[in-house]
């Protein structure tokens, strides 16, 4: 009975397994990079991730369904959060982070929107989207990405964010080559291993092992002024 459930849910579990600790590992950075560019805590960006890829592999559809934080989603909430919260600043009883509950309402509406998508099967006339749309959305997408990677080449100095120099400097730009260079060479020589987790896990040992000083997501969220990474469920 257990391998027959197990079995409902995955095809290839050393693929799947795999697949889940890389996305895993490398959506923690992102989805604190995204909440950054959205201009929402960075914990608030930690749980979207989480709640949206543990309903997305319990209720999703189709085996290759990939969920996550998004840069073009961030992007267009930007101005939303923004225009909440200054108008939560302006009432007669000023309402704290009024953005982020627009964001909360407004996810729902797009997820109604999908669904509903989903029921209708609407999702057969996105055929009808040009491609140039789709490579500039693409190219789009990858520009904001880039730039919300930039922010982890600044550092904390005497309370101001300034651009990294010297040593410090060489050393990221050392750590980001090496890690493109494994996600590039490495699926040449063998498939048999995510490259991505590869890298993770060879960057992160020399990091740690080889004691360097180097931005970490945490330090990252509380240069931004968070309060770094907790661990523990939300709690509302």
């Amino acid at each position: 009975m257990t391998a027959r459930l197990f079995r409902n849910f995955t095809f290839d579990p050393k693929a799947d397994i795999l697949s889940g600790i890389t996305v895993a590992l490398a959506l923690v950075p992102e989805a604190v990079a995204f909440a950054f560019v959205a201009g929402v805590d960075p914990l608030v960006g930690l749980y979207g991730a989480f709640m949206m890829g543990l309903i997305t592999s319990l209720f999703g559809g189709r085996p290759g369904m990939i969920s996550g934080a998004t840069g073009a989603m961030a992007v267009v909430m930007v101005h939303l959060i923004a225009q909440g919260n200054a108008i939560g600043d302006t009432l007669a009883s000023p309402i704290e982070n009024l953005g982020l509950y627009w964001l909360f309402i407004t996810l729902l509406i797009v997820g109604a929107i999908q669904i509903s998508a989903g029921l209708f099967r609407l999702g057969k006339f996105v055929r009808l989207i040009p491609y140039p749309v789709m490579l500039r959305f693409v190219n789009g997408l990858a520009i904001v990405i880039f730039l919300s990677q930039l922010g982890l080449f600044k550092t904390n100095v005497a309370g101001e964010m300034v651009w990294m120099q010297g040593t410090q400097l060489y050393i990221m730009l050392g750590l980001v080559a090496l890690t493109m260079a494994i996600m590039y060479l490495l699926p040449k020589l063998t498939k048999a291993i995510p490259s991505a987790l590869v890298a993770i896990i060879v960057i992160a040992s020399i990091t740690i092992f080889g004691g360097l000083d180097v931005p970490t997501v945490g330090s990252f969220i509380r240069d931004g002024g968070g309060q770094g990474l907790e661990g523990g469920l939300p709690v509302f």
